[in-house]
């Protein structure tokens, strides 16, 4: 006696609608945090490179001699107007920095308050048997200028 054989009914396909969904959306938000720290690391970055390419070219026109220019191109008004040209030049003169100087800058700090760009920049100038050291700020809205600085013979 044989016994009639039912044919195999698989067991019904379950959905996986809700697992790709939630896969999708952990991706999304992991996607968006990869984006915002890059997009965070570049403005720092560049803010930073700004800041350092200003502090340059500051230090390498007053070591070079060429202090009246670096006074014109760099400083903001209100700066120019408690520090006369002849006293910068002066005060410049007498740290008797030469084409021996070289600054190495270790300290950045670059922020926004209200639309305001603001840049304070640190470091040293060590020139042959000497030190220099040297803070500067830069702000502005559009276009960054020395707002403050400090070059004095290092103790």
């Amino acid at each position: 006696m044989s016994s009639p054989q039912e044919p195999y009914q698989q067991p019904p396909v379950k959905s996986r609608r809700k697992l790709w969904i939630i896969l999708a959306s952990i991706g999304g938000v992991l996607l968006l945090v990869v984006l915002g720290i890059i997009i965070l690391v570049n403005v720092v970055g560049n803010a930073t490179n700004q800041a350092r390419g200003l502090a340059d070219g500051f230090t390498r026109m007053v070591i070079s001699g060429q202090s009246s220019q670096a006074y014109d191109e760099y400083l903001d008004p209100a700066l120019k107007e408690q520090l006369s040209m002849e006293a910068f030049i002066a005060g410049v003169d007498t740290l008797e920095m030469n084409d021996s100087c070289k600054p190495s800058y270790n300290d950045f700090k670059v922020g926004t308050d209200n639309g305001v760009k603001a840049a304070d920049v640190a470091g040293v100038i060590t020139c042959d048997g000497k030190e220099v050291d040297l803070a500067y700020r830069f702000e502005g809205t559009e276009e960054l200028k020395m707002t403050n600085i400090k070059l004095r013979p290092k103790a």
